[in-house]
């Protein structure tokens, strides 16, 4: 059995059902260990509530920019609120807030994207609170008066999605053998969610030439699960088979999208695999996608401990490794032991990368220290490649096909 090529669909509703559970959490299983990337269909959202859903969320992004950049999110340290996209549109760039700082990268290519972020209720940050607790924050409205049903529609779609994941990394840890409370001591009491209204616009849009552009880079998701609702019919969500493959995750009618997240593989130790993404621009006269994730928050105090997973279950997940060859991705994994005493740790510094608008007006120092580390990156890299193509070059000049006599060789 070779490398994923499809994403599985499973019907949460079948787990709310003792004859039909078992079916399900051996499907889930297989879709965690193997995939790591899955469709839930019937999760028990109305359809009226999605539609009300989407249909706010493109209102937001055809308010006056002027309007969108009073929420910006660089006016706050929690990484909430309204981030615009830098392009070639000259009604964006000319914005005198706008700085070369507010392009999202990702794998160091730029993101074409504009979004608001938003989180479940939550209270400022007291001074004696570690840093990191800037991330829980009340969240950047847009005006009630300009769009009266946008926060009240996603407070109650946010309300619904927690106890939707709640549920859903319940039946986690039992397909993995572990009781069904086993994740509940790495959630806060008040336990802050987040989620994202994003906008891609299309190449013609952008005015970017060729057939293919970045809307997001490979990356792997935080935290433990995030759940898309992808809001238009566009193709462009991709994952990352273990063999390298860019498999497509279509839009489905009455689905989400869950992705297992970094902070679920590290507690699980590698059992459930957070799966490489990433999305594709529109193509050129496809009009924007639009997408709505969720992300189940856990709480920044944890520690990276990992959970007592039976032997017989890692024993399998490693089996399928073997069979498949390892994992071939590079992204970086966020939460590695050593490195940082807390989740929320990782997380700020992860946000502070994705966002150095924000970086360079609240933790200028961090951003610093972040910026440091790409440049060694990137060094490493060079040098890598250089090896490579040194060892190469050997290669076929040993077999007669390397530079003649007088070429002159490469740097």
């Amino acid at each position: 059995m070779s490398s994923f090529s499809s994403v599985p669909i499973l019907d949460l509703s079948l787990a709310r059902h003792l004859d039909t559970k078992p079916a399900f959490l051996e499907s889930l299983r297989h879709a965690l260990l193997e995939v790591g990337f899955l469709y839930l269909s019937n999760t028990g959202l109305s359809e009226a509530l999605i539609q009300d859903v989407i249909r706010e969320g493109k209102a937001f992004f055809d308010l006056p920019i002027e309007k969108k950049m009073d929420i910006e999110m660089k006016e706050a340290p929690s990484f909430l609120g309204y981030s615009a996209m830098r392009c070639r549109h000259s009604h964006v760039i000319t914005l005198p807030r706008l700085t070369e700082a507010m392009i999202y990268r990702t794998k160091f290519a730029t993101d074409w994207r504009e979004q608001i972020d938003l989180s479940t209720p939550q209270q400022a940050r007291k001074p004696s609170d570690p840093l990191y607790y800037n991330l829980k924050a009340p969240t950047l409205w847009p005006s009630g008066d300009l769009l009266p049903r946008f926060r009240p529609i996603y407070e109650e779609y946010m309300r619904q999605m927690s106890d939707i994941s709640t549920l859903f990394t319940q039946l986690v840890a039992e397909a993995i053998g572990l009781p069904a409370n086993s994740f509940d001591r790495f959630f806060d009491n008040d336990q802050q969610h987040k989620l994202k209204v994003v906008k891609y616009p299309d190449l013609t849009e952008l005015g970017v030439d060729g057939k293919q552009a970045q809307g997001v880079g490979p990356h792997k998701d935080s935290m433990l699960t995030s759940y898309l609702l992808q809001a238009t019919d566009h193709r462009g969500l991709q994952v990352q088979n273990t063999a390298g493959q860019w498999i497509d995750c279509p839009p489905i009618d009455g689905t989400l999208v869950v992705a297992i997240g970094q902070g679920l593989e590290a507690l699980t130790q590698g059992v459930c695999a957070s799966t490489t993404h990433r999305v594709l621009s529109p193509a050129k006269g496809t009009g924007a996608r639009f997408s709505i994730p969720f992300f189940q928050g856990v709480s920044y105090d944890a520690k990276f401990e990992s959970m007592d997973v039976p032997e017989n279950v890692k024993s399998l997940r490693k089996a399928i490794m073997d069979r498949n060859g390892g994992r071939r991705d590079d992204v970086e994994f966020t939460f590695m032991k050593g490195r940082w005493n807390h989740l929320g740790e990782a997380t700020l510094m992860n946000r502070i990368k994705s966002h150095p608008d924000v970086g360079e007006r609240w933790y200028p120092d961090l951003l610093k220290n972040i910026r440091q580390q790409q440049a060694r990156e990137v060094e490493e890299r060079a040098a890598k490649d250089l090896v490579e193509r040194q060892s190469n070059a050997g290669t076929k000049e040993l077999n007669g096909i390397g530079p003649q006599v007088g070429a002159i060789p490469a740097h």
